[in-house]
């Protein structure tokens, strides 16, 4: 019995020293607790799981790699330029340099406009485009001379606006970003792919849009199948078309098939021989991009060009179905610093007013007026 009790003791001593051991423990876990938690987030998000802090290289890694962001910047339209810049760089915690491409007379506008704002801490390079280069490439009705945007080709040339990159984002001037360019950016492209686009008629924003004249979801509603030099490369006039809007490149890929000379060829042969459709509305940008990466293109998650906003088509958008997209795209006749485009209140929450006062917005006046 003695030898009984001597061991029972000696259990309850071992009891004892796991609970101290355990107490003490305890201790420091709610201690290290409290202090990470006071050193979270300093939006007062408190993390749920123990996830352990990335070593300091992986950090170092994501924030130093540049992702170069293009865009093109009228002077007409520079406000839609600013707000998708500061949509942009609000969304994300890369390092994202803008190479906002203009033409002569408006880079000091955008200097201006960039410096006097919240804006001037993002890093950027403004680079003059030279309309000259398209000179035998686009016919431009001398009575429409006005209308002729030549920023609308900056995109064929990404590689010599940004030569160093090896991979580019391109965004049109009348988009909002709704999440971190980050991941567009990291858009897998297929070996022997120069670019990603979003496909028309799989994208989800096809499924509400009107079909419209000449169909604009297939290559018939942007090439003329009539003439001979198109119905020789014996693309299916079915095919799915693309939106050039929202693009990711790989311009290593670019160089090596020379894609800007192939679309300059196609440019060239427009002149000579009309082969872009008539019932196209107004895009003379889209149909070189169309012949030349047809069926040699990988996709963008459809999600990243949410579009149609700026035509009737975007009204028919769910506020939730707004608030989910990564990227929203006012392509259409209305744009969103205009008069009636869907969603205008989106795009203003991005809208930085133009310290210099030459950009101002045509509110709906006819609104108040009919209230009246």
């Amino acid at each position: 019995s003695s030898k009984f009790s001597v061991n029972i003791s000696i259990l309850i001593v071992a009891v004892v020293i796991f609970l101290l051991v355990l107490h003490h423990n305890f201790l420091s876990l709610s201690d290290f607790l409290k202090r990470e938690l006071s050193d979270s987030s300093p939006l007062g998000l408190q993390p749920i799981d123990f996830i352990p802090a990335a070593p300091q290289r992986l950090i170092d890694e994501r924030n130093d790699k540049e992702i170069p962001v293009v865009i093109a910047a009228s002077d007409e339209r520079l406000g839609g330029a600013i707000a998708a810049m500061n949509s942009i760089y609000h969304h994300t915690t890369s390092n994202v340099v803008f190479h906002i491409v203009t033409l002569n007379d408006t880079a000091d506008h955008l200097r201006l406009w960039l410096s006097g704002t919240a804006l001037k801490n993002m890093r950027y390079r403004i680079l003059d485009f030279d309309p000259h280069i398209l000179e035998g490439k686009v016919q431009v009705d001398p009575q429409k001379a006005d209308t002729f945007k030549p920023l609308t080709f900056a995109r064929f040339y990404l590689p010599s606006l940004v030569p160093h990159a090896e991979k580019v984002i391109y965004v049109d001037d009348d988009v909002i970003v709704q999440d971190d360019v980050l991941e567009l950016y990291n858009t897998p492209l297929k070996p022997g792919h120069a670019a990603a686009f979003s496909d028309d008629c799989d994208s989800t924003t096809s499924k509400v849009a009107v079909r419209g004249a000449g169909n604009q979801y297939n290559y018939i509603g942007f090439l003329d199948y009539k003439k001979e030099t198109i119905r020789k490369l014996a693309m299916k006039a079915n095919t799915c078309s693309f939106n050039p809007g929202v693009f990711v490149a790989n311009l290593t890929e670019w160089k090596l098939q020379n894609i800007t000379k192939q679309l300059e060829k196609w440019m060239a042969l427009n002149v000579v021989e009309e082969l872009y459709s008539k019932t196209l509305a107004g895009s003379i940008t889209t149909p070189p991009l169309l012949i030349v990466f047809y069926k040699q293109h990988s996709s963008i998650d459809p999600m990243w060009n949410v579009r149609h906003l700026g035509s009737s088509a975007g009204k028919r958008y769910s506020p939730q179905f707004v608030k989910a997209a990564k990227l929203l795209h006012w392509n259409g006749h209305f744009k969103p610093w205009g008069r009636t485009a869907s969603y205008a209140e989106v795009w203003e929450k991005w809208y930085i007013p133009d310290p210099t006062g030459k950009f101002s917005l045509i509110r709906r006046h006819s609104e108040a007026y009919e209230a009246k």
